[in-house]
């Protein structure tokens, strides 16, 4: 009895996906004009583990320089409705050089993840980037410092 136990243990550990690992962040860009929860969004988060789509924490910000001030603005992020998707309303700011940073994850025992989306100057996004190093085989988000998007919008400036 105690070996067919063990096997079953055995076989349900080995079908069982790893929860180790940190989460990943993407952009997705135009969101979905027929669903009532995104139609108005300037673009929606996704949010996965590994392949799955997943519920974590996520935050933003909008970062921008302008007249050489730099300011930050939270950014109101509404569930979709749908695992790890999530609405973002913004509207793009008419002067200066902006980006959005979004965070997923919220200590360094689940890990995190953050994608830096950096906008044009009619606020229409340009690129959106996850800085990644790597660990072996793998892909491992690295945490983006406000020294880094100070850089960035920098660069985009021209500064």
């Amino acid at each position: 009895m105690r070996s067919l136990f063990l096997a079953a243990a055995l076989a349900i550990s080995a079908t069982t996906p790893a929860l180790a690992g940190p989460p990943w962040i993407s952009i997705e860009l135009p969101a979905n004009p027929y669903n009532s929860v995104t139609k108005d969004a300037f673009c929606l988060v996704r949010v996965y583990h590994h392949g799955d789509p997943a519920y974590y924490p996520v935050s933003g910000t909008a970062e921008g320089l302008v007249n050489g001030q730099r300011r930050s603005i939270k950014l109101t992020l509404i569930d979709a409705g749908m695992p790890g998707v999530y609405a973002v309303k913004y509207q793009p700011e008419a002067t200066g050089t902006w980006a959005l940073v979004f965070r997923v994850g919220d200590s360094d025992d689940h890990g995190t993840a953050t994608v830096v989306v950096a906008l044009g100057k009619n606020g229409q996004i340009l690129s959106a980037k996850v800085p990644t190093r790597r660990e072996g085989q793998y892909t491992i988000p690295e945490r983006v410092t406000g020294d880094a998007v100070d850089r960035l919008l920098k660069e985009q400036a021209g500064k």
